[in-house]
């Protein structure tokens, strides 16, 4: 009995640290860590638990000591104005050049963070999740064009993305 309960939380302990990105989505390539780094405007997003009816909110990187990526991401709640705050961390799942990384927020739960597209002067950023439940559109400022909207509803329903549900964050 204790050997099948001990196999049983070693397999599930092993799942819990993996992630899963959905298979046609590809990372950005070449991605440099410290370039990403600092602090990103959410500009859309689909709306989920963690996030539901949150204004202005922004993620702030930086590199933790052991190479990890620090995650303090802030939203503010409209109906009572206050704004929260969320620690996390990232960790690179297939090398620090590749932009696929699994985020957690309540350890050892980890979701997925997969960048695929990137401007060269890293600005604007197209972030999915695990599945296609999961999108956001980050710039490093409180709006962006309109052509980099198109673009991004564009990119983003070639991929499957249901753009419909897309929520403009007020920020």
């Amino acid at each position: 009995m204790k050997a099948k309960l001990l196999i049983i939380l070693v397999f599930f302990s092993l799942l819990v640290g993996c992630v899963t990105k959905p298979a046609d989505i590809q990372p950005v390539d070449n991605f440099q860590a410290n370039k990403y780094l600092g602090k990103w405007y959410e500009i859309a997003r689909f709306d989920n638990s963690f996030e539901k009816g949150m204004t202005h909110v922004y993620a702030e990187y930086s590199l933790n000591p052991d190479g990890t990526i620090k995650i303090i991401n802030s939203g503010v709640d409209p109906e009572s104005g206050k704004r929260s705050y969320a620690k996390g961390v990232a960790k690179f799942v297939e090398g620090e050049n590749i932009a696929y990384l699994k985020v957690s927020f309540f350890r050892p739960f980890y979701g997925a963070y997969v960048v695929f597209n990137l401007d060269k002067d890293y600005k604007y950023a197209y972030v999915a999740g695990a599945n296609k439940d999961y999108l956001w559109l980050l710039s490093r400022t409180p709006t962006v064009s309109e052509n980099i909207k198109k673009d991004f509803i564009t990119k983003s329903k070639a991929l499957g993305f249901d753009t419909d549900k897309l929520i403009w964050v007020k920020q």
